[in-house]
């Protein structure tokens, strides 16, 4: 594809049942979210620092919200009532490494976590291009990462400490009661508060990442599973004004992979210096390329820890489509490239394997997802939707629960099919709706 100049993004404000505009002063006081197009609904924020302060908070407010590190683009973990912010809960609690879990607080940032458990020896299999995000909030939401063989960043999670809507607590484990942990893992805040989180981990290992530029689209459509299988993890970035994708990202764990050092991959060409996954945008926020080998959490995501990986003022969409309809699905998007271009920055590609969570875009799918980086056009992305949408209609596609989507809850719910019985665990952790918000209402009982 064409490289595109990036450019500074604008905050915006949302008009949809997924996303909460405000109006008045009052605004200046509220928190946004991570890329400023969405302000909370209440300026009443609270930050326990131990699981005992969750609990009386849970006690006292009659409605609330859990908020994580913010990076959601819609109201999913919005209220207008109580926010109750986890980011003080933020500490590992234990590592065992006879049983290779690590249990850690719900607001603990995977980039905190893992130079811990690297150094411990230890390290988790999946990251996503972020690694600014929080264990349970990217839990609850069903984040992901990338590879074939790799399930997303809940399918790590083996138990949970929530504290549900009476103020006590509930534990769910595999060992204890997997199908119920099955229900709750990606919870959409809908049980209660996540407070600690357990994950399975495995001995550390090395990376390397390599960058391929201008894949001809012939050339990934005759071999579309061989190329999105040729690393650990690999992505594919695009902006659909060319029969080219225009960089391939893969990521070869070392010792496992091939480390792909030839000068072509599928027609592609070897770059000769990191790149930004916008070809023009400065590569210092991004992740050592070349081939340089490094520890598996500096090379699985595609930003460092250390740096905002843009202005941050972005929308974004993303659609899980099943791993068998992948290329029709591209080719079904690429058809609106024209309507598309003028509003986008970026879209990736990337593969996740299938799980066994209820409310998982993956449950029992192995997926392909579709993710687009917009402009701050919000009125512009917002007629879009509905048409890349109904593109991808005939894949049943699944939005990623976080992001900006215009599906009707019909037929977002019917995608689901453990969805009553989620809805059943639901009722009886919160049997009068202290966590539900207008998302919830609106998507999962609308």
């Amino acid at each position: 594809m064409k490289r595109k100049t990036f450019i500074k993004l604008g905050a915006t404000l949302m008009a949809t049942p997924m996303i909460s505009p405000l109006s008045g002063w009052s605004q200046q006081q509220r928190l946004k979210n991570w890329a400023g197009n969405l302000t909370y609904s209440t300026d009443h924020v609270q930050y326990p620092k131990s699981v005992e302060e969750v609990q009386s908070l849970v006690k006292k407010l009659p409605k609330l919200k859990a908020l994580g590190t913010r990076h959601c683009f819609n109201t999913i973990a919005d209220s207008k009532d109580d926010l109750v912010c986890t980011k003080e809960l933020n500490k590992v609690v234990s590592l065992d490494a006879k049983a290779r879990t690590v249990t850690v607080e719900g607001g603990i940032k995977y980039g905190e976590l893992a130079p811990y458990l690297h150094q411990k020896g230890f390290a988790l299999h999946n990251l996503a291009s972020l690694p600014h995000i929080s264990v349970a909030g990217s839990c609850t939401t069903a984040t992901h990462g990338s590879g074939v063989k790799n399930g997303n960043l809940a399918s790590a999670v083996t138990a949970l400490e929530i504290v549900i809507a009476d103020g006590s607590i509930v534990h769910l484990s595999k060992a204890g009661d997997p199908e119920k942990l099955n229900a709750a893992v990606v919870g959409l805040g809908a049980l209660g508060v996540i407070t600690k989180v357990t994950l399975q981990i495995e001995p550390t290992y090395m990376v390397s990442q390599r960058v391929f530029l201008n894949l001809p689209i012939a050339h990934l459509r005759r071999n579309f599973e061989k190329i999105m299988s040729a690393g650990y993890s690999v992505s594919l970035f695009t902006d659909w004004q060319s029969d080219h994708v225009s960089e391939v990202w893969i990521k070869s764990k070392i010792g496992t992979d091939k480390e792909h050092s030839e000068p072509e991959f599928y027609g592609a060409k070897a770059a000769t210096k990191n790149l930004h996954p916008i070809f023009a945008h400065p590569a210092e926020s991004c992740t050592e390329q070349l081939g340089v080998p490094g520890p598996w959490y500096e090379r699985l995501p595609h930003f460092k820890m250390g740096f905002t990986p843009s202005s941050g003022k972005e929308l974004q969409s993303e659609y899980f489509v099943p791993f068998h309809n992948a290329m029709d699905a591209i080719e079904a998007v690429s058809k609106l490239g024209k309507q598309i271009g003028p509003h986008l920055f970026i879209t990736e590609i990337r593969t996740i394997a299938a799980d066994n969570l209820w409310m998982s875009p993956c449950h029992n799918q192995k997926s392909v997802t579709i993710h687009f980086t917009w402009k701050p056009e919000t009125e512009a992305v917002l007629k879009l939707l509905p048409q890349i949408e109904q593109a991808l209609a005939p894949f049943n596609p699944r939005p990623h629960w976080g992001k900006i989507f215009t599906l009707a809850p019909k037929t977002l719910q019917s995608r689901y099919e453990k969805l009553d019985d989620f809805k059943k665990l639901v009722a009886e952790y919160d049997p009068h709706g202290k966590f539900r918000n207008r998302f919830l209402e609106h998507n999962i009982y609308g």
